[in-house]
């Protein structure tokens, strides 16, 4: 059991003594505060926050990490108070504690939503001092180490949750080691059986590769040192949850995992890196494609190095790893490496603390964007498993982004407003989608236009929760706005309806309406109105009479019919049952959450749905109406060859685009398709039929009916 004199003896080979008796100081105090407490396995409770403050130890953290790692419970645990512990151990250091403090006063049923409630409170203490995180992974390392202690189910629960999150952000802040152990612990809690397996499998093929490791590397070091070039080499151990990943996600066989053999050579300098590299090539033949440079351009956590994979002894595999010490230090303990080199590192520490920052900052802008906690921790998540690909902009700078990321991507790391103004882009100076998977190398360009808005499209295939987050925000609040004008304009025809309008309604009377349904704003109950969470002519009613008793609901009487125009946005929709254009006749539906949608006056689904009468409007389209609008026809063609590219090529001459086509065999000599096209109106409906009838292999049309059953086509 570790003891605090063998802590502070550690503390003394990097820290001054009077931080040291900081520390000894904190271990006291915590001692006293967790007085009577035990683990689940019977020792005394402080003995955890003292591993933990040695865990940190080992990556030579400051001596506030160190003593806000022994207290980091104390808040939580104790009920000591962040002021008090301020006032003992400074601000810094309670800062540090209540990041990694639970918010043990929120009260939630939901365990997934008390998880991510309290992530989100560590993740944005941690955005303003990164060492909330380096605490909290060093406690949940112990955690993990001693999870026997628990019962079965709780230990799945919390491998599981260090495998989604933790270990995944140990990896991020380029902290390996630590990284590698949470994954190694979380897989022989989560799979004990298949962790002992591998665990004796990867001793026996140890024992069989030594020899063959050991000449490789002796022939790398014999030619180095005859090359005049300073380094070590050694053999790289490949860690159990590695294996078994990439024989999951990969559906490799152990065999073909271990006969791959890893070495890794350290130098003293950039130069000597891309040096070994030469030697160790004309040693041994590389294979084409495998040689990656981390150097020149290092992943978004910071980590640098050369790789290459070469044809050894007998044409077995060498994957080879060339980096510097300080390389090595940064690869190994990632963020943690720079606190005590932050004020004199080199190039590579203060590369690494500055996209570390980057990073961090951008959980303020995702907790900005977010609803609620649980969708904040699943952007983090997204953020969390970065397969990188490395393009240019037009300048020749170079930005990160994940595996899959797309030019609306790009646009959004560049700046939040490139995104939002996004209509186009060049990849390598050639126009090309918005939606195609970038590729490293590629230099991508931008095209703005005033008054652009961001597409709800674009979140099928965004990749970074940087875009994903900022476009969710800006529909969130386009559907506000115009969700307030839509209800404004039903709760004014609904007041017409009475010979009133809003503005003649005293304001007094207003507030007390607003009081009593429980809003401030009126901004709010015109919301509530236009997403369809309230009906206007109920609330016309309670409006004009403020007193308490609940109007009957009943269809509007009076009024003129409230005018579509096309362009309202997404608060008014248009019902997939019956597809309604501008002349058909319609009535709009108020429907909760979704505003208001419009049918087909005959469609049939409406008819079932029998929704009550207050909810149904007298709706008619407007003569300056706009837009494209969908609608369904069922054509009956000779079975032939080329009849779909036929028919598509009408329709495109017809002026009409097509949203979805297929064909079914009805026989041995027709076939049926159902095509769904979008038009501007009857008339141009009518256009496309019209064509249609003239191609040839065209037996006959129909416009499905609403509801779904075709009739035949009349327009």
């Amino acid at each position: 059991m570790l003891s605090i004199d063998e802590l502070t003896q550690y503390l003394h080979t990097y820290l001054t003594p009077s931080q040291v008796e900081q520390v000894r100081r904190a271990y006291e105090f915590a001692a006293r505060a967790h007085a009577g407490q035990t683990r689940c396995s019977g020792e005394p409770y402080v003995t955890h926050p003292l591993v933990v403050a040695r865990i940190l130890a080992d990556m030579h953290m400051d001596h506030q990490s160190l003593v806000a790692a022994i207290l980091h419970d104390v808040i939580e645990d104790t009920g000591v108070s962040k002021s008090a512990l301020s006032k003992l151990f400074g601000k810094a250091v309670a800062d540090i504690v209540d990041g990694v403090s639970k918010l043990t006063h929120a009260e939630h049923k939901d365990k997934a939503l008390a998880q991510a409630d309290n992530f989100q409170k560590m993740a944005l203490a941690m955005a303003r001092d990164v060492r909330v995180i380096l605490v909290k992974l060093a406690d949940r390392l112990h955690n993990m180490r001693t999870l026997g202690a628990l019962a079965p189910e709780k230990r799945q629960r919390i491998a599981r949750e260090t495998l989604d999150i933790y270990s995944p952000l140990a990896n991020r802040l380029g902290m390996r080691q630590l990284g590698t152990e949470l994954e190694d612990l979380c897989f022989a809690a989560i799979y004990p059986m298949r962790s002992s397996l591998l665990l004796e499998a990867v001793r026996r093929a140890r024992r069989s590769r030594e020899e063959i490791v050991k000449n490789v590397v002796e022939r790398i070091r014999g030619r180095l040192k005859s090359e005049g070039l300073e380094g070590s080499v050694a053999g790289r151990e490949k860690h159990l949850y590695g294996i078994y990943s990439k024989m999951r996600d990969q559906k490799k066989s152990f065999s073909d995992i271990m006969n791959v053999f890893g070495v890794r050579i350290l130098v003293d300098d950039i130069d000597s890196c891309y040096r070994a590299v030469g030697f160790v090539h004309n040693l041994f033949k590389p294979i084409p494609g495998r040689f990656k440079d981390y150097v020149a351009i290092p992943k978004a956590n910071g980590y640098q190095s050369l790789h290459t994979t070469l044809f050894g002894n007998h044409g077995v595999p060498v994957e080879v790893q060339i980096r510097t010490r300080e390389m090595e230090d940064l690869a190994n303990r990632g963020i943690a490496a720079h606190w005590l080199k932050k004020s004199s590192g080199g190039d590579v520490l203060a590369g690494g603390r500055s996209r570390t920052r980057h990073w961090l900052q951008s959980l303020l802008e995702l907790q900005q964007n977010a609803d609620n906690s649980l969708e904040f921790i699943e952007s983090v998540k997204a953020d969390l498993f970065p397969d990188e690909v490395y393009v240019f902009t037009p300048r020749g700078d170079i930005t990160v982004l994940p595996g899959g990321a797309t030019p609306v991507d790009f646009a959004y790391s560049v700046h939040t407003d490139i995104g939002n103004a996004c209509v186009a882009c060049r990849v390598d100076r050639k126009l090309a989608s918005l939606s195609q998977p970038l590729s490293s190398g590629e230099t991508v360009e931008i095209l703005t236009a005033p008054g652009a808005r961001p597409n709800a499209a674009w979140l099928n295939y965004v990749a970074t929760s940087k875009a994903r987050s900022n476009i969710l925000h800006y529909l969130k609040t386009r559907r506000q706005t115009e969700a307030i004008a839509l209800g404004r304009r039903l709760l004014e025809k609904a007041l017409a309806g009475f010979s009133s309008r809003l503005s003649a309604i005293p304001q007094e009377q207003q507030d007390a309406v607003l009081t009593r349904m429980g809003y401030t704003r009126m901004e709010e109950l015109l919301e509530s109105v236009g997403s369809g969470s309230h009906i206007a002519y109920v609330v016309a009613r309670r409006l004009l009479d403020a007193s308490d008793t609940e109007p009957e609901a009943k269809e509007i009487a009076g009024g003129k019919a409230l005018s579509i125009k096309g362009t309202e946005g997404i608060v008014i929709s248009f019902a997939h049952c019956c597809y309604p254009i501008p002349g058909d006749p319609v009535l709009g539906q108020v429907s909760a959450g979704k505003g208001l949608v419009i049918h087909h006056q005959s469609c049939d689904q409406l008819a079932q749905m029998r929704p009550p009468p207050e909810k149904i409007l007298d709706v008619e389209w407007d003569k300056d109406v706009q837009g494209d609008f969908l609608v369904e026809l069922q054509v009956h063609t000779n079975r032939k060859q080329g009849v779909v590219a036929s028919l598509a090529s009408v329709i495109n001459t017809a002026g009409a685009n097509i949203e979805k086509i297929g064909v079914e065999e009805r026989d041995l000599h027709s076939s049926r398709a159902r095509v769904l096209i979008s038009v501007s109106d009857r008339v141009h409906l009518a256009g496309v039929i019209k064509q249609l009838r003239r191609a040839r292999d065209v037996c006959s049309i129909m416009r499905f009916k609403p509801g779904g059953s075709p009739v035949q086509a009349s327009v």
